[in-house]
């Protein structure tokens, strides 16, 4: 082998290593990219199972007191009875996935996050519908348009798109 195709050859080496070195810190920063987010969907999920269990706690509160319960007190207590276990296990599960650092990709944990947080949206409207029909029905509408709202939001948020430039 001649000089020249050992100095070629050596190049060649250098930036293969310069390459893999640029690739392994883009892998690592996409990784820890990927973390951060998962901790902030973690932190947020835990936010809202935890919010719904002390409304439903309080909400109930009020049913425990009454001799007697009609169709929409009924239907609160029921589906709160539904909601506060199923969320309870979600913040468990939340627990563990923020130790662990990434999601699960259970399907019946997403089947239960689903069930748990309508019911307890149910009994919410129920236990507003027990105070009046019309607060119900506000709080129906309302929670429906929130629903959206931050639909919205978290879709111009997460969506992908340069990098904002400043003026």
């Amino acid at each position: 082998m001649s000089d020249d195709s050992e100095h070629e050859h050596a190049c060649a080496a250098d930036e293969a290593r310069r390459r893999a070195g640029e690739a392994e810190a883009l892998a690592r920063a996409r990784i820890a990219a990927g973390a951060q987010t998962v901790g902030e969907e973690v932190r947020q999920s835990g936010v809202i199972y935890g919010g719904l269990i002390a409304v439903a706690v309080v909400m109930v509160q009020g049913f425990l007191e009454a001799s007697s319960l009609d169709a929409s007190a009924k239907v609160g207590t029921i589906a709160f009875a539904v909601a506060i276990p199923l969320l309870a296990a979600l913040v468990l599960v939340n627990r563990q996935e923020a130790f662990r650092g990434r999601r699960t990709t259970s399907v019946s944990v997403t089947l239960t996050q689903v069930v748990a947080q309508l019911a307890a949206f149910v009994g919410i409207v129920a236990s507003f519908w027990e105070i009046t029909w019309i607060a119900g029905v506000t709080f129906l509408v309302a929670g429906l348009v929130a629903v959206g709202v931050h639909s919205a939001g978290f879709w111009r948020v997460e969506s992908p798109r340069p990098p904002a430039t400043t003026a």
